[in-house]
This record gives C-alpha cells, structure tokens and sequence, in this order.
C-alpha cells in the first residue's frame, strides 16, 4: 500500500512538473533531436553496463569460465531491471542474481558472495564518484553558503555509508543480520536452520577483501571507470540538446544525479522524484527548467528501453533449462 502512495505521489509529481513548464517548450527541445542522436545518446550506457558485468567478473573469481561474459551479462541485466523496478534501495535483484548463476555451476554460496562483494565495491566506487561530484560543483558554482550546507550534509551522509560498509564487513553481513534479529528477540527459521551457510559466506566475503586485494582494487578501478562514463551521456544529451556543457560540469552532474537517483530509492522507479530532481539540479548549473525536465525525460526514455532489454535477457534465462524456477523467486 505504501510502495503504491509513493508511485502515485511521483507520478502526480512528474505530471504536476510537465505541466507547470508546459508541453509546447518540452516537445520543440525534444524535436531538435533525430533518432540518430538518441541513438548515439543510448551508447555510452553500453559501456557502463558492459564495464559493470566486467567488474562482477572479478568477484566472480574462477567461477566466471564457466559462466562466460555475455550470460553475466544477461543475469546482470535481468537482476538490475527488478532493481530499478522495486522500491527495494536498488537491492531487489541481487538474490536473483545469484540464483541464476546456480544453474552454471556456481554454488550459491560463491554466487552470493560474487553479488555481494560486486554490489559493496561498486558502491564503494560509487561514494568516489560523487564525492568528485561534489567537489566539482562546489568549485564550479562557488562557495555560496547554501552549497557548503549540502555539500556538508552530502558528505555526512556518505561518510556514514562508508563506515556502515566497514561495519558489516568486519562483523559479517550473514551472520550480522542473523545476530541483530536475534538480539531484537526475533526468530527466522529459515535463517537459524542455515546458520553454517551465512557463516561459510561470510567467510568467502572476508577472504576476498582479505586474500585477493588486487582482484577487490581491480574491481573497484573498473566500477569506478563504469560511474564515470555515465559523463559521456550527461555530456551528449545536453550537447544534442543544443546547450553549452563542458566535461567538468558533465562530471558533477553524472555524479550528481547518481545521488539522487539513490536518495529517492523508496518509490518505484523514483517516479517523479528523479525527474524533479534532475531538473533542479541542472537549474542549478544555470540551465533552464526546459532543458532540465527535457534531459530527465530522455533519461527515463533510456531508462525504460533498457528495463525492456533486461526483460528479455529474463525471458532467453527463463527459456534455459530449470529456468521458470527465478520466476517463483520473483514473486515471493
């Protein structure tokens, strides 16, 4: 019931926006662009994505041979759509994810902590990179004092992510979560009959932060490097939008919409809150509320037609062997 309030919320929002800048100005800006340009504005999330899977490579260790790059590939993108999909701070996926990757071999002990760890260092690479962002905008609009109050709050927030990633870490994440329902006076059957199975993950965990540094460094680099080509998007959309943009500023805002796309996690699909977001973000660099709805929207577009990529990658893993079992997983 609540997920459904936050989506009607978002939507009467983004439809409130819309109307409040008007159709007209939206539907001119958007005519400037052809198919090829929305064409070439869908390329760099190739790249991301395809640098993304290549990172949940490392982690995968050994176990990714049998798996081959382009079936980690559809997996990723499947897990990623129920993701984006659910209110569930973009999290959803990941069991999927590791279930998937069952039927090539890799025990699902292994599978989760590959999903695990590619999930922590990503976000590791992700904190980075809007820590640049921030870092970006508050050299290119000055040092006004409403920006140093954000910046300041930004970076406390992030600050206590980081350090609640190293707490989990150390404790176990597995066994962690079963000693906290626990000390709550909570009992989950399922988790106390497979207590040896959260401590051998949580093991694996240790032991890849532990014994394979250069993997976890490797991995991040390459995260990280996935982060910052969500630049080249920012950067053509604007420049086929037919405004000034320069690379320093594509930066800040990549990294910036990142933050806000992750602090809108709890309505579906940040319906509303991402597209108000963005526009006021840009208006914040000096663009005009027009180009900013026009580059959520073409965000959303991309957003959208890559949802639909990752339900097909579902659907050829559904076609494989065993494969309406990751259906039931979804709709428990």
């Amino acid at each position: 019931m609540l997920k459904l309030l936050f989506l009607v919320i978002g939507l009467a929002a983004l439809v409130g926006i819309v109307l409040h800048i008007g159709l007209e100005p939206i539907q001119h800006t958007v005519s400037q662009l052809g198919l090829l340009h929305l064409g070439l504005i869908l390329l760099p999330m190739i790249l991301v994505y395809g640098l993304e899977a290549w990172g949940w490579h490392f982690t995968l260790g050994f176990h990714a041979r049998k798996v081959g790059f382009m079936r980690l590939f559809a997996i990723r993108m499947a897990g990623e759509t129920l993701n984006v999909t659910t209110p569930t701070a973009y999290v959803g996926g990941e069991p999927l994810k590791a279930y998937l990757l069952k039927r090539y071999g890799v025990p699902m002990v292994d599978g989760l902590a590959s999903v695990i760890t590619a999930k922590t260092t990503m976000t590791f690479a992700q904190v980075l990179f809007i820590l640049l962002g921030l870092a970006l905008a508050f050299w290119i609009l000055g040092d006004s004092g409403h920006y140093w109050v954000a910046m300041l709050i930004s970076v406390g927030v992030l600050a206590f992510g980081v350090w609640l990633f190293v707490l989990l870490q150390r404790h176990g994440l597995g066994m962690g979560c079963l000693s906290l329902l626990r000390a709550c006076g909570i009992r989950v059957p399922f988790l106390e009959k497979r207590e040896p199975q959260l401590q051998e993950l949580d093991g694996t965990i240790r032991r890849f932060y532990s014994q394979h540094r250069r993997t976890f460094y490797a991995a991040l680099a390459v995260f990280f490097l996935a982060w910052m080509m969500e630049t080249l998007e920012v950067y053509a959309i604007l420049y086929f939008l037919g405004v000034s943009i320069d690379m320093w500023v594509a930066i800040s805002i990549a990294a910036l919409t990142v933050l806000i796309k992750g602090g809108t996690f709890f309505i579906p699909g940040s319906l509303g809150a991402q597209e108000g977001g963005y526009t006021l973000l840009l208006m914040t660099f000096g663009y005009s509320e027009v180009t900013g709805i026009t580059f959520a929207l073409i965000r959303r577009l991309r957003e959208i037609l890559w949802i639909v990529f990752g339900l097909v990658c579902l659907m050829f893993l559904k076609g494989q062997d065993g494969g309406s079992d990751q259906i039931h997983l979804m709709e428990r």
